[in-house]
């Protein structure tokens, strides 16, 4: 079998490039959040659930797990963590009471408000001599990006949002 030939580093539809620079974002990712955890008051995960149920409003844990991309177990042992901090409240849904609705708290949102602040400041703080153009056309990319993963890894119209 001849040995597989190797995509050139200057390839012209620079899939290479992205499969690269995707390995070191995810990487310097992993390393801010080894750095700035201690600051953020909730993790990644709390964060992740508090946003979507801000966003997109009270709703059961099979419809967080699928807008999440994550198993309903998974879901259901993050939202027991901010269920005993009070950060968000299971309740009966109205039209069936078999079903629980999760929604945040006020003491949940204003954690994610707080964590959402700091993240911000420290992005901020990254990208300090970059012009407003180039901030603009990263969070455009970074968008275009998220979508295309949730089009093809999640369930219909399940991101998280940004609204």
């Amino acid at each position: 079998m001849p040995p597989k030939e190797r995509q050139p580093a200057g390839d012209p539809d620079g899939m290479d490039l992205i499969e690269f620079q995707t390995a070191l974002l995810v990487r310097n990712f992993e390393l801010l959040n080894r750095r700035r955890e201690f600051r953020y008051r909730l993790d990644r995960a709390e964060y992740l659930v508090l946003r979507t149920l801000d966003a997109r409003g009270p709703m059961s844990l099979n419809e967080l797990a699928a807008i999440l991309g994550v198993a309903p177990s998974t879901v259901g042992r993050q939202v027991a963590v901010l269920r005993a901090s009070a950060l968000v409240v299971s309740e009966p849904a109205p039209q069936d009471k078999r079903r629980c609705v999760i929604t945040p708290t006020d003491e949940g949102l204003r954690r994610m408000d707080d964590t959402r602040s700091a993240r911000s400041h420290d992005v901020a703080a990254l990208l300090a001599d970059w012009s407003p153009e180039d901030v603009r056309l990263l969070g455009a990319m970074f968008d275009k990006y998220n979508r295309a993963v949730s089009a093809r890894y999640l369930a219909p119209d399940a991101s998280p949002g940004t609204d």
